[in-house]
């Protein structure tokens, strides 16, 4: 999704359609831009094939329809200006099983008709690709997912993490956005599944009693009380949710520096798109507490960016504050930037 708004001239979060197998059948009612990118659903416009991540233009009037999944299952398309829907919580994302967000808190239906926000961009606008630095993804039907260990996987068994790494596993049919549920090998306690219930992140591998792993997506409980022997690194978890049931998973440990380190690479990337599309993120800071991000403004309430200087000592500091539901934070800030060496 975030590769679609950037290709589309937005920001990276405005909101787009996440479109699952088969796609819908859109009617433009103005001259517009737009992108889509993940699973290759067979765009076109007008009855005309068109290419996936990359910018096409819609002529007011035209008809984009999908013909179905060729590879990978999920799709986003991005229109310029972002869907126009309010926001809940900072977001304009639907949770469909909690009946909030987006339209209604429902997928959409046919006679929808959506809104966008203010064109984002100024003078020209031409069609875009991403950019060299991209590997154009192959979903297949065979899937890796990287993993950090933990947190709780002292909670299993030597022989239950091996089998957790040197094991096929099979996406089953009964999985959805909450968290794709794998058959295959069970895998071993120390004594048993339960915790005390904390928090889960996007990724945790949850493991109950029967001993198959699930992994846990987008709509996932806040919290759990199963052992969570392994999480899948971010970068593979887009890659993960194109898989379909029936599809094959291997797990591969890597360390938390290793995953640092792809993430870095999956930034640098967007940030090259970012800069091709003529859409340059806000380098503002923020904080993370307990999984909530909080920008930080400074003492007057300014948003506090990202320094340009050149220097490898601090570029300024001061009182700082970051704000958030119901909580607020403050605290001495200083930033400096490192100095490059060629």
């Amino acid at each position: 999704m975030r590769a679609a708004n950037l290709l589309a001239g937005n920001d990276d979060g405005d909101a787009g359609l996440e479109m699952t197998v088969l796609g819908p059948r859109i009617r433009f009612g103005a001259s517009t831009w737009f992108a889509t990118a993940g699973a290759d659903l067979a765009p076109m416009l007008d009855g005309d094939p068109i290419p996936n991540w990359q910018r096409v233009k819609a002529p007011a009037g035209s008809v984009l329809s999908f013909q179905g999944a060729r590879d990978g299952m999920r799709s986003y398309l991005a229109v310029a200006g972002g869907i126009d829907v309010p926001k809940l919580m900072g977001s304009r994302s639907t949770y469909v099983k909690g009946g909030f967000g987006g339209l209604g808190g429902r997928p959409l239906r046919a006679g929808d008709k959506l809104e966008t926000l203010g064109f984002p961009l100024k003078g020209d606008f031409d069609e875009v690709a991403m950019p060299d630095s991209f590997v154009y993804p192959t979903y297949g039907h065979d899937h890796r997912a990287r993993v950090v260990l933990g947190p709780q996987h002292g909670a299993f068994t030597d022989q239950g993490v091996e089998t957790l790494l040197g094991s096929e596993y099979k996406v089953s049919v009964q999985s959805d956005r909450m968290g794709y549920r794998l058959d295959g090998p069970a895998i071993e306690h120390v004594s048993g599944p339960d915790i005390v219930s904390d928090g889960t992140s996007l990724g945790a591998v949850q493991v109950p009693g029967n001993g198959f792993p699930i992994i846990l997506l987008a709509d996932r409980g806040t919290t759990g009380g199963y052992a969570k022997i392994a999480t899948v690194v971010s970068v593979d978890i887009g890659r993960l949710a194109q898989a379909m049931p029936g599809d094959a998973i291997r797990f591969e440990s890597v360390s938390v520096e290793e995953a640092h380190e792809m993430f870095a690479e999956q930034e640098a990337m967007l940030w090259d798109l970012a800069e091709a599309t003529g859409v340059v993120p806000r380098q503002g800071l923020s904080v993370v507490v307990d999984g909530e991000v909080f920008e930080v403004t400074n003492e007057v309430g300014e948003f506090v960016s990202l320094p340009d200087g050149q220097s490898d000592g601090p570029v300024w500091s001061h009182r700082a504050r970051a704000v958030g539901i119901g909580n607020a934070f403050e605290f001495d800030i200083s930033v400096r930037q490192a100095r490059t060496e060629q």
